[in-house]
């Protein structure tokens, strides 16, 4: 039997040392347009979209006011906003950049884990995708 070596934290996992919260938003099923193949085109297809968010906490205690947080609100209505543009994407990786990018324009957001799944593509599979992590 082999020993896992143990790993340093990451620097975007929540930590009160390192003053790291984390905004989710889980399992945002949209209709995208979005894929390679001559059937994927001019028509939509379920999308299921999870957004993890590293974000920095102020050094003073956050106040209990909605302005003083990463509003998951905000990031949801950008979100449905970008995949409803209508603009066909080929690849849910590009998709994936395009929603990463969005939420690192708040500068409170250190990294951003983003997964991007197609959810209609076999019928034996619940779903094909890819997660992308990016930093600030």
């Amino acid at each position: 039997m082999t020993s896992h070596a143990s790993f340093p934290p990451l620097p975007g996992i929540a930590s009160a040392d390192r003053r790291v919260r984390h905004v989710f938003l889980r399992d945002l099923v949209l209709a995208a347009s979005v894929g390679v193949w001559p059937h994927e085109r001019g028509r939509t297809q379920r999308v299921r979209i999870n957004l993890d968010l590293a974000v920095a906490e102020p050094a003073s205690p956050v106040p209990d006011q909605h302005d003083a947080v990463v509003c998951y609100d905000r990031i949801a209505a950008a979100v449905r906003q970008l995949v409803a543009a209508g603009e066909h994407v080929q690849l849910i990786e590009t998709l994936a950049e395009r929603i990463a990018t969005v939420a690192l324009a708040d500068p409170r957001i250190l990294r951003a884990r983003i997964r991007v799944e197609k959810l209609d593509v076999y019928p034996d599979a619940a779903s094909v995708g890819v997660e992308i992590e990016r930093t600030r």
